[in-house]
């Protein structure tokens, strides 16, 4: 049977390395899915996640199991997001236009039909998905963490608040705001 993350941080604060690449193993692909959601750009994406395993490495001891792994883990994530936009490099970076999967120069394939979505469709789908990452960036970060946490990682008002570590109140103040702005952006576009 497969330890539980909680007791594999409490073997990561007695500094076991096999259990913290064990844990990092599970968490690393969805940390850089919530960061990159946050930041919106991939290479502070993998900076920010590896720099919160970092930090899971180095605080393991101050975990205190009174809530779940993976919200304390949300919350260095998140946190260390935020801080990242604060001290101001995010505004140098820019929305991508094009998706990933995606490239401005493709040749179209030469296969045989399929039933997969049309190039109309696809273009569709890629202008409206370049307009709701522009509008994401336009959120506070508060805003867009929590909107993260809730499409993303699915988590209720509840969870959310204890990832930004402030009340339930405030969160859904934040969620609120975000969905309110985002309506309001795309529908202006």
């Amino acid at each position: 049977m497969e330890p539980s993350d909680e007791e594999l941080c409490r073997r990561i604060a007695a500094r076991d390395t096999q259990a913290f690449e064990l844990l990092v193993e599970r968490h690393q692909a969805a940390a850089y899915r919530l960061a990159r959601s946050i930041l919106g750009h991939d290479e502070d994406a993998r900076d920010i996640s590896q720099e919160a395993f970092l930090r899971v490495y180095q605080a393991a001891e101050q975990f205190d199991a009174r809530s779940r792994f993976s919200t304390w883990f949300h919350r260095i994530l998140v946190n260390l997001c935020i801080d990242h936009q604060r001290r101001g490099k995010w505004w140098r970076k820019f929305v991508s236009l094009v998706g990933p999967g995606e490239a401005e120069d493709d040749q179209p394939a030469l296969d045989p039909p399929s039933q997969a979505p049309g190039p109309d469709l696809e273009a569709i789908r890629g202008q409206s998905g370049a307009r709701l990452r522009a509008a994401l960036a336009l959120l506070s970060p508060n805003q867009r963490a929590a909107v993260t946490l809730l499409v993303q990682e699915d988590l209720s008002s509840k969870e959310i608040a204890a990832v930004l570590n402030c009340s339930e109140s405030t969160a859904r103040v934040h969620l609120h705001r975000a969905i309110t702005q985002l309506r309001k952006t795309l529908k202006e576009e």
